[in-house]
């Protein structure tokens, strides 16, 4: 399955790495990212596969959210298949 995750937030120094060792950590990979800074502003978009991953679509989302918490961030994931239909024009 693969999914979009979202971070969003202040700009600070090691979000990128933040949430990759996170990823990493959960057997999840990163198969595209894009990442930009508005002034003090910083978004990042991951398409990510989690087949790897032991843990449920909960669980990650749950990691995710502890993540966030913890480094001061929105980080959000969403199943691909609800994105899209979210985006749908």
């Amino acid at each position: 399955m693969k999914a979009i995750v979202t971070v969003a937030g202040v700009d600070k120094r090691g979000i990128i790495a933040a949430v990759s060792t996170e990823l990493a950590d959960m057997n999840i990979n990163i198969l595209d990212i894009n990442q930009t800074v508005m002034q003090e502003f910083f978004t990042m978009t991951c398409l990510v596969e989690l087949d790897a991953s032991e843990l449920h679509f909960e669980g990650i989302s749950e990691r995710l959210g502890t993540l966030g918490e913890k480094i001061g961030l929105s980080v959000r994931i969403q199943r691909e298949d609800i994105f899209r239909e979210m985006h749908r024009i």
